[in-house]
């Protein structure tokens, strides 16, 4: 089978080949790596190394002594960046540990792994969204906690999904030692940009470095994993056999850069050939805005979501639409979801993207009046 992660690398080698979309793609893949793959390695290496594996917990304890305990909990673990308490939550599901209902709320506050993107370019934005997620998490929880009993879904007999361990490639092994010994120079030329030094007489070493560098972070996500189905693609990779953090950090840098690649040069090659205006498309049809980002947000996966986050940052899709997006999109935990619990998944699908109208619809009007 073909990998149809390949497609990406492929397709920006082939462009960089023609001489008339080469400074556009060179803009875009260095863009991409300072602006966002920098900063997103370093912001995992400081939550991946300050934030302890998540404990298991057995929310069938907090539900005993209160279900609105168990939900807030279920919130907060879904807003923690990535998808890893989520995924803790679905699991607990499948086994009667959680109810439906907390299962709503983590799916709800979760944003998945373009919460680390928004973190890395916008702090204060990427706090109100995990705080707004909590609250609006919590709400939607307590709501199905009075429609639905906590066994509502329960799937009665759960077949075992079998996650394949992660061997490291080659490519990534030598990922490892380029990323040790170019983050810390690219960070601190990224951060030179950001606070817009003079960065003239560098720019076209600037320009290369930083293409070449995330065409690499590219490849190397592109070479591991099969890259067959859906989920290979918009999915981050599993656990690495053996374990490690810096692993961990890197999958997540590598498989954000592709995505905010793809939109990138999404965004770029429309404008320059298609004469495409995004972002006066969305300020003409500003009112659709939040129902596409919610439709995006229905898609399995963090990758769409990333590039919902992406177009954000851009300045091409408004707050509100990042907002709706945030509370529809369920990351990487519909996965085992739809794997263990399909029902389930349907209906707790069904139930973020109502919040997801309400919070996205209700700040577009919001910021018209």
């Amino acid at each position: 089978m073909f990998n149809k992660r390949l497609v990406l690398p492929i397709f920006i080698i082939v462009l960089l080949a023609f001489e008339t979309a080469r400074p556009i793609v060179l803009g875009a893949l260095s863009d991409a790596f300072f602006q966002v793959s920098v900063f997103v390695a370093a912001t995992l290496l400081i939550y991946y190394f300050l934030v302890d594996k998540i404990p298991q917990l057995n929310l069938n304890y907090l539900s005993a002594k209160s279900p609105i305990l168990e939900i807030i909990m279920a919130s907060i673990l879904g807003a923690l960046p990535g998808c890893g308490g989520a995924i803790i939550v679905v699991t607990q599901f499948t086994k009667k540990q959680a109810s439906f209902a907390s299962v709503v709320a983590v799916l709800t506050a979760t944003m998945g792994d373009a919460a680390f993107l928004l973190l890395a370019k916008e702090p204060l934005t990427a706090v109100i969204i995990i705080t707004m997620g909590v609250g609006v998490g919590i709400a939607s929880g307590v709501a199905v906690h009075l429609i639905h009993k906590p066994d509502f879904c329960v799937p009665q007999r759960v077949n075992k999904v079998e996650e394949e361990a992660l061997h490291v490639s080659r490519a990534f092994s030598i990922s490892r030692k380029v990323w040790k010994l170019c983050l810390l120079p690219s960070l601190v030329i990224a951060l030179a940009i950001a606070f817009n030094f003079d960065m003239a007489p560098f720019e076209n070493i600037i320009i290369w470095l930083g293409a070449i560098l995330c065409l690499f972070a590219v490849s190397v996500w592109a070479l591991s994993s099969k890259g067959v189905s859906y989920k290979d693609i918009t999915c981050e990779e599993g656990e690495c056999d053996p374990p490690s953090k810096l692993t961990r950090v890197l999958q997540d840098t590598h498989f954000v850069t592709a995505w905010v690649v793809a939109s990138f040069l999404l965004y770029e090659l429309s404008t320059a050939y298609l004469g495409l205006d995004l972002a006066m498309w969305f300020k003409d049809y500003a009112i659709y805005a939040p129902l596409v980002a919610i439709l995006v947000g229905l898609l399995p996966g963090c990758g769409p979501q990333i590039v919902v986050t992406t177009l954000y940052l851009q300045g091409v899709v408004p707050f509100s639409a990042l907002a709706a997006n945030a509370v529809a999109n369920d990351g990487d935990a519909l996965f085992p979801a739809i794997a263990l619990a399909p029902r389930a998944a349907l209906f707790a699908t069904f139930y973020s993207a109502v919040p997801a109208f309400i919070v996205g619809y209700g700040l577009f009007y919001f910021s018209l009046g």
